[in-house]
């Protein structure tokens, strides 16, 4: 066991506070990080307010971690100390399920284990990035390539691949329409993925603020949701739009935008229930879909797409004393995209 020092929240809805966890021991099969780098995610604050349902206290929050490998175990075939690696939103699964086989560990039909409030298959909490160290086996660390800087790529474990996995599922690229809603964290990532997959992209977003930021990431388009001539110029439009936003959404009105076949992918998990008119999916034969992060295979396949195209993440560097601030700031849409926390803070 390693005692490390680390942010947790001590009980639901309560400001996170620097307090010291236990780390198990280095098996055989167990990669040892030292982490650099670990982004803020709106579903952190989701889980450490409980928004989501009941959840596990105290609570190390993050998934989005980057750093350097600084013990192995004997076994470990993947990684040698030195080596700069990722850690996403899981970290285990059953092994066995077809899920599982395929690739699909974020579908494990047995359960796989979050990074954080989950519980391991030694029955023990499991803890999450905003921390010095944290110990993964092997079989789900990524590998951060070499044209990725560890500040802007540890966003990419939550943010990258959660836009990413659908872009491809659905088919985005050249002679494709793709409309992104949102442009937070998630959403400047789904824009600078869909552009460089080829699509004719377009953010559809509250309001014009972001607009040039939108432009400059790849987007072709922009338009405000807040005004009502948006829903009518763009109807049929799109044949897939991602939803990237928290807030519940009217989901009519954005299953009008798409075009015969088109599907309206959810990434974005509102905390309360949204209604539907079965008549907005039956007219248009349209898919109303969602889509959870990704695969350890599909994972690395977007880190090594990112560092191909030359980008991360867009990020806000703050202390580790600034976390519940930077929380504030992301309730608040005043985050320019993803805020990071340096580790060395802690």
């Amino acid at each position: 066991m390693t005692t490390v020092a680390a942010y947790a929240a001590p009980a639901a809805k309560a400001p996170l506070e620097r307090t010291t966890i236990e780390r198990r021991a280095v098996r055989e099969f167990d990669v040892l990080i030292d982490i650099k780098f670990a982004g803020i995610c709106h579903s952190d604050i989701h889980q450490a307010r409980e928004g989501w349902g009941e959840a596990i206290f105290p609570m190390v929050p993050g998934h989005e971690i980057a750093g350097i490998v600084s013990e192995v175990g004997p076994g470990v075939t993947k990684f040698a100390v030195g080596d700069r690696v990722g850690v996403g939103c899981l970290v285990d699964s059953c092994r066995e399920c077809d899920n599982c086989k395929a690739g699909l560990e974020q579908y494990c039909t047995g359960g796989n284990v979050g990074t954080y409030n989950a519980v391991g298959k030694d029955g023990e909490p499991t803890y999450g990035g905003y921390a010095e160290k944290i110990v993964v086996d092997e079989n789900y660390v990524l590998r951060i390539p070499e044209g990725l800087s560890l500040d802007v790529a540890a966003p990419l474990l939550c943010a990258g691949i959660t836009t990413y996995s659908p872009l491809k599922h659905w088919n985005a690229g050249p002679g494709k329409k793709v409309a992104i809603v949102g442009m937070g964290g998630l959403g400047h990532m789904g824009v600078k993925i869909a552009h460089a997959l080829g699509a004719e992209v377009t953010v559809l977003s509250q309001s014009l603020r972001k607009k040039d930021d939108g432009l400059k990431l790849g987007a072709d388009h922009y338009h405000a949701t807040s005004d009502e001539t948006t829903f009518k110029e763009l109807a049929g439009t799109f044949d897939l739009i991602l939803s990237t936003v928290s807030a519940p959404l009217s989901l009519d009105a954005y299953l009008s935008l798409l075009k015969t076949d088109g599907a309206f992918v959810n990434v974005g998990a509102p905390e309360e229930p949204v209604a539907l008119n079965l008549f907005s999916v039956i007219a248009g034969r349209k898919t109303l879909a969602g889509s959870g992060i990704g695969g350890i295979p599909e994972t690395q396949e977007m880190l090594d797409f990112c560092a191909e195209h030359s980008f991360g993440a867009e990020i806000e560097l703050i202390r580790a004393d600034e976390i519940n601030e930077a929380y504030e700031r992301v309730l608040a849409s005043d985050v320019r995209y993803r805020f990071v926390i340096d580790t060395a803070t802690i």
